[in-house]
């Protein structure tokens, strides 16, 4: 159960809607930069947003649903840079996804809760209401979280609820004063019982979204310390403990190692894309869940330990 030192009891809070929802539609805005000068807005489309063909843009760019700097385009426009794109995505109804989650912690300032697997952090990748923000801010609307989880990662998400609370949080975020401990199955069996991780990430090519974070010589220094907890048949357990904060860390480290999580559709044992059909980030099947948050809290300064207890379904060896 969940560990806090004030506030209410640990509590799950149900979301207001239905799973199937239709939302509002969004508008996804972009400027476009000079290496497109020239090239025609239907073909800048195509390669901007690659899930969709030409000929469906086309076709939304017929239903009206694309404006250059504010006016209804056709697609044979030539691009120059500066000018502002706008896709109106109209009204789709969204993929199910659970409509819950329990709060560890909260106070004046921050609110703590255990996000389950299969709900985004935050809208975008096809959700902009099924997610925990908005989910959370029904019931908290100052509330806004520090960090992100990937969808189908489950355990803590931290929120702050006054900017005081945020800015100090975020001073410190990816430094030793906030532990950040994660548990994770992983392929195959490991060979030593501790790994430092130092694997650089950036964006890589990938084929259906053109790209994705993954191991890249040249992207961001990144630090994880992974601790074998428990080895399995073909398998590993680890926790691992974040030093930096890099989108898909984890899955990412421990596959550059050679121990990708187990059902991970997209991190291959180089922590780069499967060769073949990789699947998108936020796709399930992995289990990774942020189990442990410690930290001294940024306005009372007393220390905070936080701990999500593995959801069912976890494999323990």
């Amino acid at each position: 159960m969940g560990k806090k030192r004030s506030g209410p009891s640990r509590r799950t809070c149900q979301g207001l809607h239905s799973n199937q929802m239709l939302n509002r539609g969004y508008a996804y805005s972009t400027i476009i930069s000079g290496k497109y000068r020239g090239q025609t807005l239907l073909t800048h489309l195509a390669s901007l947003y690659p899930h969709s063909t030409a000929q469906a843009w086309q076709q939304k760019l017929d239903n009206g649903e694309v404006t250059l700097d504010g006016v209804t385009a056709v697609g044979s426009e030539s691009v120059t840079l500066g000018q502002t794109l706008v896709w109106n995505r109209p009204p789709w109804i969204e993929p199910d996804s659970p409509q819950h989650f329990e709060v560890l912690f909260e106070d004046p300032h921050l609110l703590a809760v255990d996000k389950p697997g299969g709900l985004a952090t935050l809208p975008g990748g096809g959700f902009m209401e099924n997610t925990l923000l908005r989910l959370v801010q029904k019931q908290t609307p100052n509330a806004n979280p520090v960090h992100r989880l990937g969808r189908a990662t489950t355990g803590i998400v931290l929120f702050a609820k006054t900017p005081q609370a945020a800015s100090g949080l975020f001073a410190n975020w990816n430094t030793p004063k906030i532990q950040k401990i994660y548990r994770a199955l992983a392929q195959n069996i490991a060979q030593h019982d501790t790994y430092e991780i130092l694997t650089p990430i950036g964006l890589v090519p990938h084929p259906l979204i053109g790209s994705v974070w993954a191991a890249n010589p040249s992207g961001k220094p990144s630090k994880s310390l992974a601790k074998v907890i428990s080895r399995g048949t073909g398998t590993t357990t680890f926790e691992v403990s974040l030093n930096s904060g890099r989108p898909h860390q984890i899955r990412i480290h421990l596959a550059s190692i050679g121990h990708p999580l187990v059902g991970d559709p997209l991190y291959g044992l180089t922590g780069q894309p499967l060769e073949n059909l990789p699947g998108l980030p936020g796709d399930g099947g992995y289990f990774l869940h942020a189990q442990y948050l410690k930290f001294h809290h940024p306005i009372t300064g007393s220390q905070i330990n936080l701990e999500a207890a593995l959801p069912s379904g976890f494999p323990l060896h």
